[in-house]
């Protein structure tokens, strides 16, 4: 059973180094920022030998709310089911750049604050992505007008927009601190599923050099203002080749988790493309990994409502296959509000078709949660 795993993450941790060896002969892996905290440098090396165990299992906004419930103490739909926490907690930054007192999923700033402070007392890993509303439209993220992304460049029209922004930003970062008073480590990943068109920083909304620039400039920035607890994870939605994968890659001294995100669709109802999508993909990524002595992860994953009750330890584990990622999370689960119509969730609940199946997944050697990483 997986749970013999303590004792030897206890061991294995001991004495590890920045150029401790990845497990499929990945070596040299060290951060991006050479002002990383001592405890981000930290997290990741751990990242780097967790992944000799198995990967590590992620829920977006998993403390916040549920399918029916919202904003109760400790309580977790991952947790109702196998009785323990993700070992990765999702979050969004957007609204902070607008001054809301809410995020995008409706969760006020102050809470997310509090649940990856209590997630890091724990043990577990907090992974914030942006969706970031249109510079020039100021519509959501969605809202992808060419050319925004452009704007946003030294010397564009909403450039020192832009710079309020990750002030913003910075300052909540560094408001993220444990009891001791240290800076708590985060998984950062603006400009995801980059490779896809849908967002205003995507694909065929802004050449190759104008993302790559944006991307520097506010890798340098943050760093600029103090914040050095980021780990910085790159992420594309689907690819077909490594050409397409690093089309935007600004560049090993910018990036310290290579990532994608993938679903399966309902018109996919055996997860047979959704099998052959990722594990291609899988096999390009690690390639790619290896090559440039980067941790690679599934960033986003699901199938919304998980209608398969086999889906965990068939599907979706025959797509993750033996690649050693670091992490996979999946999408939240959004069942609280009033009068909704259809609920919109991607991991099992109590009740839920798949969840005795998904116990048989949280039993399996490779799959890490949060008791599985604690010290």
């Amino acid at each position: 059973m997986k749970k013999y795993f303590f004792k030897l993450l206890a061991s294995a941790l001991i004495g590890t180094s920045c150029s401790a060896q990845h497990t499929n002969s990945n070596t040299n892996l060290s951060l991006s920022d050479k002002k990383a905290t001592p405890e981000t440098v930290l997290l990741y090396k751990k990242l780097n030998q967790l992944i000799k165990k198995g990967y590590l299992f992620g829920h977006q906004d998993d403390l916040a709310y549920g399918v029916n419930w919202k904003y109760e103490n400790e309580r977790s739909d991952i947790k109702d089911v196998v009785g323990d926490y993700p070992a990765v907690y999702g979050w969004d930054l957007a609204g902070l750049e607008k001054d809301d007192i809410n995020n995008i999923d409706g969760i006020p700033f102050e809470k997310m604050k509090q649940y990856i402070i209590e997630a890091n007392e724990r043990g577990g890993i907090s992974t914030i992505s942006w969706h970031f509303d249109n510079p020039v439209t100021g519509k959501n993220a969605w809202d992808n007008t060419p050319n925004s992304l452009k704007t946003i460049l030294p010397g564009g029209e909403n450039h020192q927009k832009y710079v309020s922004w990750l002030d913003k930003a910075a300052n909540y970062l560094l408001s993220l601190k444990d009891k001791k008073g240290k800076n708590i480590p985060i998984l950062f990943r603006p400009y995801h599923e980059l490779s896809g068109g849908w967002f205003w920083w995507g694909k065929g909304k802004c050449t190759s050099d104008e993302f790559k620039t944006v991307w520097k400039f506010t890798f340098e920035y943050l760093q600029k203002k103090g914040v050095h607890n980021l780990i910085y994870v790159y992420n594309t939605s689907s690819f077909n080749s490594k050409e397409d994968f690093l089309a935007n890659y600004p560049g090993d001294n910018f990036a310290d988790i290579l990532s994608f995100d993938s679903y399966q669709n309902n018109n996919d109802k055996e997860g047979i493309k959704f099998i052959e999508e990722v594990q291609n993909q899988l096999k390009i990524l690690n390639e790619i990994g290896l090559e440039k002595h980067k941790l690679i992860a599934i960033a986003e994953a699901g199938y919304e409502a998980v209608p398969d009750p086999k889906w965990w330890t068939g599907t979706f584990s025959k797509a993750i296959g033996d690649y050693k990622i670091s992490y996979v999370l999946l999408w939240r689960n959004h069942g609280w509000q009033e009068n909704e119509k259809k609920m919109h969730y991607y991991a099992p609940f109590k009740g839920q078709v798949s969840e005795k199946d998904f116990i048989d997944y949280y039993n399996m050697d490779k799959t890490l949660f949060e008791k599985d990483i604690n010290k």
